[in-house]
């Protein structure tokens, strides 16, 4: 079995470090980059940023040509994400949007929503949020309490979400709200951020700037026509959505090349050759390589047509797993770094605090691998 690149691949790949090279400012990694992507600074810097890269053909390059895109293979995808992510994502929320709002939208949308979102997101200016956690159901959705009540031709939401990135900077959300009585009846609204009677409120945490929120909606009136799909319908519509996101993020490639550089840090103190060091990075590599296999094998699903599986959340919990060995290494044998020496590692420890958090708990995530993957009954 051969899992090398292709020779075209390598040249794509290429192709995207040299536009990187060339249109990142110089202080990209003294200034913005140590700030992560949910700053207020990275996320101006992207808006510009962003249709730079729609120019060059490199945004939306996986989308279909009716869309703006050139209908590349999955694979270019990924690659781009990779070396995205290692240079500190400088698309910022925005590869939330060409990932999986835009795939979804172009699968579930109405043609209106498509005309008026799917332009925007290829120009690269446009950044949106997704409403999901709510403070009294965490990531559990079916637990939502966030309600959208009918009135004339729209409804009017009232509730509160939570852990809500990027909002107070965001265009859109991405919002999910109860619709009906059952525990799935729930729809999904493409609300303005701009709409009377929402309000972002940030509170302060470990985590990455910009990422921890509160959104509060008071009376906000909704038209019927942003709503996505059939009213309560929206749980395969978010089930697709999340299938795209649990496998959106690269951890696994900026794990492994973070913990190379940790590598060097201990080889210059002259703690590298120390076996109990050595057998905790073999572990920490062996976990590394088994996420990026295990995301190559969803790649290689969608680029031969096939629909999302369990195998998305199987790369998440391995992908989080082993981010979080790595940051407890860090914590353990090289915390000057994360305290003030690298940025770069400080931002990816920050980051990870959340990593078995979004798109779903890793509880959450193995219960759906017992039922999907095990076929085991589900608990009461």
């Amino acid at each position: 079995m051969e899992f090398a690149w292709t020779a075209d691949q390598q040249a794509y790949r290429a192709h995207v470090r040299d536009a990187l090279d060339e249109l990142l400012p110089d202080n990209w990694g003294t200034h913005y980059a140590p700030q992560g992507y949910g700053s207020a600074d990275q996320i101006a810097f992207s808006r510009e940023f962003g249709p730079k890269l729609a120019e060059r053909g490199l945004l939306v390059r996986h989308w279909p040509a009716e869309w703006g895109g050139e209908s590349a293979d999955p694979w270019e995808q990924f690659i781009l994400a990779e070396e995205m992510k290692w240079r500190g994502e400088p698309r910022g929320p925005q590869y939330m949007n060409v990932n999986w709002l835009g795939p979804t939208l172009m699968k579930h949308g109405t043609p209106e929503q498509q005309q008026e979102h799917l332009g925007r997101i290829a120009s690269g200016n446009v950044i949106w949020c997704q409403g999901y956690s709510e403070p009294g159901a965490g990531t559990d959705l079916a637990a939502l309490q966030t309600r959208a009540e009918p009135k004339g031709n729209g409804y009017v939401v009232n509730g509160q979400k939570i852990w809500t990135s990027y909002s107070p900077f965001a265009d859109f959300c991405f919002l999910l709200a109860r619709t009906g009585s059952g525990r799935k009846d729930i729809s999904i609204f493409l609300v303005p951020m701009d709409t009377p009677g929402i309000e972002v409120k940030p509170f302060p945490g470990l985590v990455g700037d910009g990422h921890l929120n509160e959104v509060f909606f008071t009376d906000v009136e909704v038209p019927g026509s942003a709503r996505v799909g059939e009213e309560g319908k929206a749980w395969d519509i978010i089930t697709y959505a999340l299938s795209f996101e649990r496998v959106g993020i690269p951890r696994y490639h900026v794990g492994r090349k973070l913990l190379d550089r940790a590598i060097a840090q201990l080889d210059r103190e002259g703690r590298g050759n120390d076996p109990i060091i050595k057998a905790r990075v073999g572990r920490i590599v062996a976990k590394f390589e088994a996420a990026r296999l295990l995301t190559y094998v969803v790649v290689d699903q969608r680029a031969k047509g096939a629909p999302p599986s369990v195998d998305a959340n199987v790369s998440r919990i391995t992908a989080s797993e082993a981010c979080t060995d790595l940051t407890n290494f860090l914590m353990e044998y090289v915390p000057d770094c994360l305290a003030d020496g690298d940025a770069i590692l400080r931002e990816f420890h920050r980051g990870n605090i959340a990593a078995t958090i979004a798109a779903g708990t890793y509880e959450l995530q193995l219960n759906m691998i017992a039922r999907g993957a095990l076929d085991l009954p589900r608990g009461n």
